[in-house]
């Protein structure tokens, strides 16, 4: 079973480059996202606990199955502890065989910005020029990232109610040669932003976006609602904008529509991607991505990383399944 360590992550990420890397994580997610009728898909499991959720994100089709763990503990970094933390597992679907084994704490930040921007690919205005961030954790400087070679941005806006965040992602960011405009709250970011991305932490129902700091059609997307009781976006934002979700029975539990009426209905991605519906900026007006992360993301990534792993040499086979010549003896092992 290969196992792949966060140095062997970084060492696939340098040999394949930035641009590559997403180029090809998008393509795939685009692929897996039209082949959706072939996956059998279900809500993520959540366990909710005391200061925080862990959940498992399974997913298959015929040929593999995959899952994730992960967690998200908002208050983990005054622990020094990250708030997400991920481990993934690829497998056959026939014979059940475990592939491999990752840490996707830094998987599922690349995966969330590649989706992201892919979404923004499908559904923004192609001349999109100034991104805004509100809230520049963990995950920011991928968002930036992945936009970057989708769009010819000129300018990044960014807030965050932590300081020492702003300094962060300022001094990660400089070396991109990006125009960086800090902000002094979120209505100063999103002044003039063509695509606006959302992602704080806290486990609440907070108002970090609302309909009155929207003064023209833009792309939202909306990262840090993504389980019961947390939201960031006015209700009066989601019900004037044009909502996309990615598996609505998961996105009604635990994205920005769960302020929503119980019957209320709006369009899966998959249903863009496959050409059924054509939903964007430009005929929609503000179209509102309610992202909260869905398996088959998770999967895209994993079997992209294998492949990439295989092809490249990378990771370490370790003896985790019992080789046997007779199978049913399990016992001799001891």
């Amino acid at each position: 079973m290969l196992v792949l360590e966060i140095e062997d992550i970084k060492e696939l990420i340098q040999k394949v480059a930035y641009k590559d890397f997403f180029s090809k994580l998008i393509s795939t997610l685009e692929e897996d996202y039209k082949n959706w009728d072939d996956f059998d898909k279900s809500p993520r499991v959540a366990n909710h606990v005391k200061g925080g959720v862990i959940e498992l994100m399974p997913i298959s089709n015929a040929d593999m199955y995959s899952f994730k763990y992960v967690n998200g503990h908002p208050k983990n970094p005054d622990q020094g502890k990250f708030t997400v933390m991920a481990t993934g597992q690829l497998s056959l679907t026939q014979t059940g065989e475990p592939l491999m084994f990752s840490e996707m704490t830094l998987l599922t930040a690349f995966r969330t910005a590649a989706t992201s921007a892919m979404m923004a690919k499908h559904m923004a205005l192609k001349d999109s020029k100034v991104l805004a961030l509100i809230g520049t954790g963990a995950q920011s400087e991928f968002q930036y990232l992945a936009y970057s070679f989708i769009f010819d941005l000129e300018e990044v806006r960014f807030y965050d109610t932590d300081p020492k965040a702003m300094i962060k992602f300022e001094k990660n960011m400089k070396k991109f040669g990006i125009k960086l405009t800090p902000c002094k709250n979120s209505r100063d970011a999103v002044n003039g932003a063509d695509l606006i991305t959302t992602c704080t932490a806290d486990k609440k129902y907070q108002t970090v976006l609302t309909k009155d700091m929207i003064k023209k059609d833009v792309f939202i997307n909306a990262l840090g609602g993504d389980c019961p009781g947390k939201t960031e976006i006015e209700k009066e934002l989601v019900e004037s904008s044009t909502v996309v979700v990615e598996f609505l029975p998961q996105s009604k539990i635990e994205g920005e529509i769960q302020q929503m009426p119980d019957d209320f209905i709006c369009t899966e991605f998959h249903e863009i991607i496959k050409g059924e519906k054509s939903i964007n900026v430009s005929s929609h007006g503000t179209v509102l991505y309610d992202s909260v992360g869905f398996a088959l993301e998770d999967y895209s990534v994993l079997r992209l990383i294998y492949s990439l792993a295989k092809e490249n040499n990378v990771g370490k086979e370790m003896n985790l399944i019992p080789q046997l010549d007779d199978v049913k003896d399990l016992f001799s092992l001891l």
